[in-house]
């Protein structure tokens, strides 16, 4: 069964905006991390694992839709994105509960230590002056939002885009 041109742009359409926008997401994080001086959490982290299997099968998907590849491929790639952005929202809700203490967030929340000098002379003051992160208590909050409800936002969107692409007939 081939795809008339109108199913192949559209699910073409909805592979690049979910992909794109899932490099956007993630990038954006990191520009926080690095350029901005926040440390990520261990739950952080964890919310990135959905961007980071979920870039590769976008691009598979791009290319597949770009290519003339068959329309059940792409499909299926779209639904993999969607699902792993749904999950990506749920971890995303478990660490913004935590923030807001409606539940209590991991029993340890830890990630290797950054932004400490290697430096002996430096460890003392580095010591007491960096503080390591915590999944209970928000690094920033944006429009009253912390990362991870920010996360949870971008997740819900990308993973729209991606089922209602896949589901497109």
């Amino acid at each position: 069964m081939s795809l008339s041109p109108v199913q192949s742009s559209s699910r073409l359409a909805s592979s690049v905006v979910a992909t794109l926008g899932m490099a956007a997401t993630v990038g954006t994080a990191l520009a926080f991390e690095h350029l901005g001086g926040y440390i990520p959490c261990a739950l952080c982290l964890m919310q990135r694992d959905p961007y980071y299997y979920g870039i590769p099968v976008g691009i598979v998907a791009v290319l597949n839709a770009m290519f003339g590849g068959p329309g059940w491929v792409t499909r299926t790639l779209l639904v993999i994105v969607g699902v792993l952005m749904l999950v990506g929202a749920g971890i995303g809700v478990y660490h913004a509960g935590a923030e807001w203490h409606f539940w209590e967030g991991p029993a340890t929340c830890a990630t290797t230590a950054q932004g400490v000098s290697s430096n002996v002379g430096d460890l003392l003051g580095d010591l007491d002056s960096k503080h390591g992160p915590s999944c209970t208590e928000a690094a920033l909050r944006v429009l009253g939002l912390s990362f991870a409800g920010w996360n949870v936002i971008a997740s819900l969107i990308l993973g729209a885009i991606a089922l209602r692409g896949a589901a497109k007939a």
